[in-house]
């Protein structure tokens, strides 16, 4: 809860991808609070305030994820609305803004996003999801110790570059200093 405020506020690609393993974890404890409370929370070192505090969101968490019928697949309409203002400034610094640095950064990484999309099995995907999908897979195969090709890793630093470009233009948006 504490770390997702702070990325929503800092880094909004960054909370996407935490948001996307929060809900990973969710599932993991089946959306039981009482197994996310003995394995998460109560290894964190916190005030006992904190701590309810820190339950509470886990508990509003897992009751969105039951009401959104998302307890095996999918993310939270929040974070889902996070990533489609995304793309739309995407869409708004490729046609409207026409900023160089941008539509560099994103035509390096075009030649990736195409492969993505054939694996990831949503065609439906904009391509601002797909980049997230990726990076989100990059960590799962991390954490599985996974090696990951020499092209694939440049796929992936295509992507992580156009969305850390894109967090920080979004940041600009709502501090309300995006100009043309």
């Amino acid at each position: 809860m504490y770390i997702s405020r702070q990325k929503r506020e800092e880094n909004i690609a960054e909370f996407v991808l935490y948001m996307w393993q929060i809900e990973d974890v969710i599932r993991a404890c089946n959306l039981d609070l009482a197994k996310i409370e003995k394995t998460i929370i109560a290894n964190q070192d916190l005030e006992e305030a904190q701590k309810e505090e820190l339950k509470k969101w886990y508990k509003d968490l897992c009751n969105k994820m039951k009401i959104q019928k998302i307890e095996k697949v999918g993310h939270l309409r929040e974070v889902n609305e996070v990533v489609e203002e995304l793309s739309m400034l995407h869409n708004s610094l490729l046609t409207y803004y026409k900023d160089e640095k941008y539509i560099e950064f994103y035509s390096f990484a075009e030649q990736f996003i195409d492969e993505f999309k054939k694996v990831s099995n949503n065609p439906k995907a904009s391509n601002i999801e797909v980049m997230f999908t990726a990076l989100y897979a990059k960590l799962i195969l991390k954490l599985q110790g996974k090696d990951i090709s020499s092209s694939t890793e440049e796929a992936f630093d295509a992507f992580r570059n156009v969305l850390a470009y894109l967090a920080s233009k979004y940041k600009q948006m709502q501090n309300g200093e995006l100009s043309e």
